[in-house]
């Protein structure tokens, strides 16, 4: 069934279990991803941001399916594939990849650079020959700004930058269509950070793949997408063109987000107004009732206590989940 979104969720959910007394017995569920949804064309760059422990790199994990769903749909270009076993996800993984966050957790330190980048080769059938398949790497690494001769040597010999520009190239390997960047920079240092972005953009330019990018520097984001989502605690609160987000932002949650954004002129810095929010992030093993950030808002009524609020649209693609909106 054609679709305009190249990747789909539809009320996607994801609970860990954690057990605890004497026997294991008491169960209570981690609420991850919570009723999340949204769409991601063929060519676009949709951001997903929020606080540390808001279900960002889940939400990206469950989409590839390295986690289970524990409710909602999948489905990418159409096709549902919230059920499918590995070996039917097998032609799917060709086409969804991923960038991890840590360039030196994600790189096993045994295999060398030929080893990572062809071990997805090998796995889908890239290359028909030997000769390919070193072709194939040679060419991937000179795309990323490395050197074709860096293939032989290990991850260990190359700083936090260079590895995170070879997670990219292994990324590419198998020619997707679409990547989850999973805070593909927030390991690395600001003057490097540009670079992989700008590096990104062009191999999306080139491409037309679909990026889901995962960060929470904000600015950052709105510089490489073309909409911006914003999770708290498990939930999408608030979706839209990354303009309309940045410029207009409708949560108050959003708002206490871009309010913390330094501005570079020190006068303008002096005289805006920061939103300061009270208290912690609740736990997501007892989520507050009804709305779950009028715990810390500012503008919380009687309603948010008893009803959670739904996505409501606010001006074409811009939608706020807010009772302040739902009148």
């Amino acid at each position: 069934m054609a679709s305009e979104y190249l990747v789909e969720v539809q009320g996607l959910k994801k609970y860990f279990t954690k057990t605890s007394g004497l026997f294991k017995k008491t169960e209570k569920h981690i609420k991850a991803v919570d009723n999340v949804s949204f769409g991601i064309r063929p060519g676009e760059t949709l951001g997903l941001v929020g606080e540390s422990g808001c279900g960002k790199s889940t939400t990206g994990r469950t989409i590839l399916k390295l986690y289970e769903p524990t409710g909602g749909k999948l489905l990418y270009n159409g096709e549902d594939i919230t059920h499918l076993n590995d070996k039917q996800m097998l032609p799917y993984r060709k086409r969804m990849q991923m960038i991890f966050q840590d360039p030196y957790a994600s790189l096993n330190s045994r295999m060398t650079i030929s080893d990572i980048i062809g071990e997805a080769i090998d796995t889908h059938n890239v290359a028909s020959s030997t000769d390919e398949r070193e072709h194939i790497i040679a060419s991937l690494l000179q795309r990323v700004g490395l050197m074709k001769d860096h293939a032989s040597r290990y991850p260990h010999e190359f700083s936090g930058g260079q590895r995170q520009r070879i997670g990219i190239a292994r990324a590419l390997a198998v020619n997707p269509e679409f990547i989850i960047c999973d805070e593909p920079i927030s390991a690395l240092d600001v003057s490097i950070q540009a670079q992989v972005v700008n590096m990104l953009e062009e191999i999306q330019a080139e491409t037309g793949m679909g990026y889901l990018f995962i960060a929470h520097d904000l600015s950052m984001v709105k510089h490489i997408s073309n909409r911006i989502g914003v999770m708290y605690l498990g939930n999408l609160v608030e979706i839209g063109g990354s303009d309309d987000v940045y410029c207009e932002p409708a949560h108050p949650y959003t708002k206490a987000l871009l309010s913390a954004i330094p501005i570079p002129d020190p006068t303008s810095e002096k005289s805006k107004s920061r939103i300061i929010l009270q208290g912690d992030v609740p736990s997501p093993l007892n989520p507050p009732s009804g709305c779950r950030f009028r715990t810390r808002c500012q503008y919380c009524m009687e309603r948010c206590s008893v009803e959670e609020p739904t996505l409501h649209t606010i001006n074409g693609e811009h939608q706020v989940a807010c009772h302040l909106y739902d009148k």
